[in-house]
């Protein structure tokens, strides 16, 4: 077992779709274009942000005044006749307090104001990328690991909400802060505005060149948070396969990797823009201490006063505060740019091609398929079918046989439109499948995968998913039918009992009776069954085949199975290999021919068995 667990932490480590989950340090394709973006939308939301803005810009207009202020109210003790105006200095005062409270009001509204925007915002960002999801093609989830997505619809679009609440206001109070008090600087002392100005220049240089490379780690940071969310869901979902080889020790070690690459990543972006901060402060302390000696020497000089002197370096803070403030949002502001960059990597991934304007419509589909001179391949890649093309009448049943991987899935996949052929035409009822409305066509299919998806609700929610308006006695016929009533009726709520999608409270085949009976309810006139079998032992599988003998009737049925019991009853047997229909025929007619499936046949039942196989 040591060896074993050996060979797996050797193994290359990828995500679902066989993406690599470790990648290299990326930077942003285009910061300045994401953050574009991202205020466009944003200001979608103009109306609350500009009663936002106007309160900041008010905040920050009565902040200006207490620099002044506090000059004025030094000014009031002549030192040199130990005279002070005492009333001058209690209006001051009292000009002083109703400016603070003035402020504290203002900044409350506004902060509430803004957590309002800001909570809009990431609830339209996730819409959005909701709604995308549920236009782009299946070929997108193959590449992308489930809990990297989840991870953008939830920590990035945090990520942007949270630097939206606490910074947005902060940058508008924060511009007009500095221009103002470069205004009152100016009236007060030019010859100190310039001295006061020396810091400027060391600001942008400062920020231009921490800026891109705390960017990149943050971008990093982000994907690998993505990568640990989907090691996460991963291993959760397949637990009991990980215990069941015993690879807890080479599932805790993939975990490591990937959370001390995040660590890694987030240690540098937060040394690199933690940087900042602390430059700033020698920055402004230099100058403020520069401008202090100089403000000394020239009141000393009686070109200004004490109080000038004292009300220029109380504006030279708040010059310098706000420049230190975006210094410290800084690294939330980079974090917020790498979850734009990669919420908008999703809205900007292309969707399934649109309903053509001329889409004919089904009014009362007869189940007539066929496929015409059919190729496909998955990404470009090598075909895995070449020029398949074959007729299935309406009502007939039929069934796909071929090794795992021979193209039996797809071509019930190109049939339902989740993939597009790359050659060849698929027509139903004569009509070519593009020239209709995705929703008509999918209304044609019942469909039940190998893999029985439940959803979180009742038993009955489940089974009225592929028709929401049926009323409770369909959906009790519907689980008759699929021989799902037995169990059902066994559980303590019976159609109310709740049910879970990733929980265990029902066994593999009792959650498979569910989805047939879903199929059943949707009263499509062709069916699908790709292995829907599979996990319901022989007595079911033969109670569910009676049931489906009447469901058949007038309908078109596609099987995909292994099992000869499944497989033999068909109307005709299409065997699949190396991306073509090697043969078709009845199952006496296909045993006679002694062909393909004349093999495999054998190899399942031991008759015959020295025969090869045929790679078909």
């Amino acid at each position: 077992m040591a060896d074993r667990n050996e060979a797996y932490r050797n193994m290359p480590r990828l995500g679902r779709g066989g993406r690599a989950r470790f990648k290299p340090t990326e930077k942003p394709k285009n910061a300045k274009g994401t953050l574009i973006r991202l205020i466009r939308i944003f200001m979608g939301r103009r109306g609350p942000l500009l009663a936002a803005a106007a309160l900041t810009v008010l905040s920050a207009g009565v902040s200006l005044l207490t620099p002044w202020l506090i000059g004025r109210a030094v000014n009031t003790f002549h030192i040199g006749k130990n005279i002070v105006d005492t009333s001058l200095l209690a209006k001051i005062l009292f000009s002083l307090a109703a400016c603070y409270l003035t402020v504290w009001v203002v900044d409350t509204v506004s902060g509430a104001l803004m957590a309002r925007v800001s909570q809009n915002l990431v609830k339209q960002i996730r819409t959005q990328v909701y709604a995308k999801l549920q236009k782009l093609p299946l070929g997108f989830y193959d590449t992308h690991p489930n809990g990297d997505i989840m991870s953008r619809i939830t920590n990035d679009a945090d990520n942007i909400s949270s630097t939206v609440s606490q910074t947005t206001t902060q940058l508008i109070s924060s511009v007009f802060s500095i221009a103002g008090s470069t205004v009152m600087m100016l009236l007060l002392s030019p010859v100190l505005t310039l001295v006061a100005m020396i810091s400027v220049p060391l600001f942008a240089l400062l920020t231009k060149l921490i800026a891109g490379k705390s960017r990149s780690y943050f971008l990093s940071q982000q994907r690998e948070l993505g990568s640990l969310s989907g090691v996460v869901e991963e291993n959760i979902e397949g637990l009991r396969m990980v215990k069941a080889f015993n690879l807890q020790d080479k599932v805790l070690s993939d975990f490591r990797t990937v959370n001390s690459e995040m660590r890694d990543n987030s240690i540098r972006a937060q040394i690199w823009s933690g940087l900042m901060m602390p430059f700033m402060n020698v920055i402004n302390n230099l100058s403020y201490a520069l401008l202090a000696c100089i403000g000394g020497v020239l009141s000393v000089n009686g070109a200004v006063t004490v109080g000038v002197v004292v009300s220029f370096l109380a504006y030279s803070k708040q010059f310098g505060q706000p420049l230190n403030g975006i210094a410290g949002m800084f690294n939330s502001i980079q974090s917020a740019l790498a979850g734009a960059e990669r919420i908008f990597e999703i809205l900007d991934e292309t969707e399934e091609l649109p309903d053509r304007a001329d889409a004919v419509p089904l009014a009362r589909p007869k189940g007539k398929v066929e496929f015409r001179d059919v190729s496909f391949s998955y990404g470009g890649g090598k075909p895995v079918l070449r020029h398949v093309g074959f007729l299935v009448r309406p009502g007939e049943v039929v069934a796909l046989v071929g090794e795992t991987g021979a193209g039996k899935t797809t071509i019930v996949n190109l049939l339902t439109r989740f993939y597009e052929a790359s050659e060849g035409e698929i027509l139903l009822d004569d009509v070519d499948i593009t020239r209709m409305r995705r929703s008509d066509l999918r209304n044609c299919f019942s469909i039940v995968l190998q893999d029985a998806c439940l959803f979180t609700g009742t038993i009955a929610d489940n089974i009225r998913y592929s028709r929401p308006d049926a009323s409770a006695r369909e959906v009790e016929k519907a689980a008759k039918l699929a021989r799902a009533d037995s169990f059902i009726e066994r559980l303590p709520r019976k159609y109310d009992t709740p049910v879970s999608g990733d929980a265990d409270t029902l066994s593999q085949g009792q959650r498979q009776l569910l989805s047939i009976a879903r199929a059943f309810l949707c009263d499509a006139p062709i069916l699908i069954l790709d292995e829907a079998t599979s996990s319901v032992d022989t007595r079911t599988e033969r109670e569910i085949q009676k049931a489906m003998l009447a469901l058949m009737k007038n309908r078109t049925s596609f099987f995909i199975a292994h099992r000869l019991s499944t497989i033999r009853g068909a109307d005709r047997i299409f065997v699949i290999g190396d991306g073509r229909v090697l043969e078709s025929g009845t199952h006496r007619e296909l045993m006679e021919r002694k062909g393909p499936y004349y093999r495999m046949v054998v190899s399942q039942t031991g008759q015959g068995a020295s025969e090869p196989l045929s790679p078909g």
